[in-house]
């Protein structure tokens, strides 16, 4: 089998504005070309479309992944295409990559084999500039904070309480925390500062939550830089800063349309990290595909423990979106992962870890219809490797459970090889079962929110908070932020925060260290374990294996 870049450069792609004419009926002025095969949608298009009705709307999900990936993108790539081969017009609507990822060690996020969104090389790097428009943007309210206490600090912040940091795309566990304004009275005072990467910030959390340019504005003003000695709240709006990021933003808001190497239209646009923010594309691209598709697959970051709960929690609450199903995705590899088998071990001896890893599928099942309302499609995401006896294992498990288990070869097979799970998701969506559901209501205080899905969806016995993070949580409830959804970080490797903790684990304790305020998102993050805003690289990074010869031609990317 050719490697995923060498599948994707074989292809023939179609010029990208004779193909939204002909698949999604788009005029060509409504399309602004970067190059022969992208394209942004403009949002007075999509503004135009607002009366049409709504297509039917499929969540991709998993079960607790093993650090790689099982194939999440794949599969919804593979689905959407599947949809379009048994004549559904069918939209795929995923998330950019980070940089950090492309040359760490996930790889890109574009899909894999021949379930890919093309062109692969430019979505995995460049692509629109969306990325570099983001941190630009940022950067430039870090750098309109440190001008400001540096002419004099008018609003009085307090240089050990800013908490506003500098972002870059790349993993590089240096910038995680370093010291700015060294060298003297010219450049500034000096304070403690960091890095986070780009998919991180909040202001690609607003991005991909915003309804248009002004509430895009309106978002950008309401975030919080620092506080001032007596724990007032400072603002980019108290810097002037919301109109000069969103004029850095302008044209990143719009959505990104690519096609699959099965020719089905993908909008792929915004990448919010699925830990700190919310792990999905922007709402923007979910709500223009849904007038234009009969069929929209989209998908949420990790498991469904923190993708698919962020999504109805976070996403739908935001937006009113509905979702008519969500397809779980398992692999042998994962369950034999969650039954005790080490990453690398996958397929040794016996089928005793495969069945217990089941109980991880089982939760998550459990969750999404249960909590989150949601019928279930589990779509086993076949490798090389599986064995039939492994694959008779699930289905029977499924079957007990009555979970639909569709078998899907997509990446060897395109959309070809998803078929039956196009017809079970159609199936799934057109039985009206789905019930979307808010897993707690706007009115509950925030720390009863975090407990509710520590408590629901984790199993967790209780929650713990540091001292800290509890006087902040009490702090923003009397301020008037008790309103808004939470977000937890945490592995996504276990439903605890340890990563160990393979399974199904229940009755542990869920530790929150750290609080965030993210009032232009629109949301509270919950920091649990050990997790980092700014990765680092492994020790053999993919960069190592990503090189272009005197032709231009990129290899090493996957």
């Amino acid at each position: 089998m050719p490697t995923d870049i060498e599948i994707a450069q074989a292809a023939v792609l179609q010029p990208i504005i004779p193909f939204a004419q002909e698949q999604l009926g788009l005029p060509a002025e409504s399309l602004v070309p970067y190059g022969h095969y992208k394209a942004k949608l403009s949002l007075s298009h999509i503004a135009s479309l607002r009366e049409r009705p709504d297509g039917h709307l499929v969540l991709v999900t998993a079960i607790s992944p093993t650090p790689p990936g099982e194939g999440k993108t794949t599969t919804t790539v593979g689905l959407g295409d599947a949809l379009q081969r048994i004549g559904k017009k069918a939209v795929i609507c995923l998330r950019e990559p980070s940089l950090g990822p492309s040359f760490g060690m996930k790889g890109g996020a574009a899909g894999g084999g021949r379930a890919q969104v093309v062109p692969m090389e430019d979505i995995n790097l460049h692509f629109t500039g969306d990325f570099h428009a983001i941190a630009l943007a940022h950067n430039l309210l870090a750098a309109l904070i440190d001008n400001h206490i540096h002419h004099g600090n008018a609003l009085g912040l307090d240089l050990r309480r800013i908490v506003w940091k500098r972002v870059v795309d790349m993993n590089d566990r240096a910038l995680r925390h370093i010291t700015v304004g060294l060298g003297g009275p010219a450049n500034g005072f000096p304070r403690e500062d960091g890095f986070d990467i780009v998919v991180a910030s909040e202001v690609m959390a607003i991005l991909c939550l915003a309804s248009d340019l002004m509430d895009l504005k309106a978002r950008l003003a309401r975030i919080i830089v620092g506080y001032t000695l007596d724990k007032r709240p400072v603002t980019a709006h108290d810097l002037q800063a919301e109109g000069a990021m969103a004029a850095l933003l302008r044209d990143a808001l719009a959505p990104n349309l690519v096609q699959t190497l099965d020719g089905t239209p993908a909008l792929v646009h915004g990448g919010p990290f699925a830990n700190i923010a919310h792990g999905c594309n922007s709402a923007i691209a979910t709500r223009a595909a849904l007038k234009l598709a009969d069929y929209v697959v989209t998908e949420a970051g990790f498991g469904a423990d923190l993708g698919a709960e962020k999504f109805v929690d976070i996403k739908c609450r935001k937006t009113g979106l509905k979702p008519g199903c969500a397809v779980l995705v398992a692999t042998v590899r994962a369950l034999r992962y969650h039954g005790g088998d080490d990453a690398g071990q996958a397929h040794a001896g016996g089928l005793g870890s495969l069945e217990r890893g089941l109980a991880n599928l089982q939760r998550h099942a459990q969750n999404l219809r249960q909590h989150l309302g949601l019928p279930v499609v589990v779509a086993i995401n076949r490798f090389a490797a599986d064995s039939a006896e492994e694959i008779e294992l699930i289905a029977r498990h499924c079957e007990h459970d009555s979970l639909p288990c569709v078998l899907a070869t997509h990446w060897a097979d395109g959309g070809a090889g998803a078929t039956e799970l196009a017809h079970a998701v159609m199936r799934a969506c057109e039985s009206g079962l789905a019930r979307p559901t808010l897993l707690y209501p706007d009115e509950l205080p925030l720390v009863d929110k975090i407990r509710s899905v520590a408590q629901k969806i984790y199993r967790a016995a209780d929650v713990a908070f540091e001292p800290a993070a509890l006087a902040l949580l009490h702090e923003w409830q009397a301020a008037g932020w008790g309103h808004l959804p939470v977000c937890i970080a945490k592995t996504p490797y276990s439903f605890s925060a340890d990563p160990k903790a393979r399974g199904a684990v229940e009755g542990h304790v869920l530790r929150v260290r750290e609080v965030r305020l993210a009032a232009g998102a629109e949301f509270v993050v919950a920091i649990c374990g050990d997790i980092m805003t700014m990765p680092g690289l492994p020790k053999r990074p993919a960069a190592e294996r990503i090189d272009v010869d005197e032709q231009g031609r990129i290899s090493g990317l996957f």
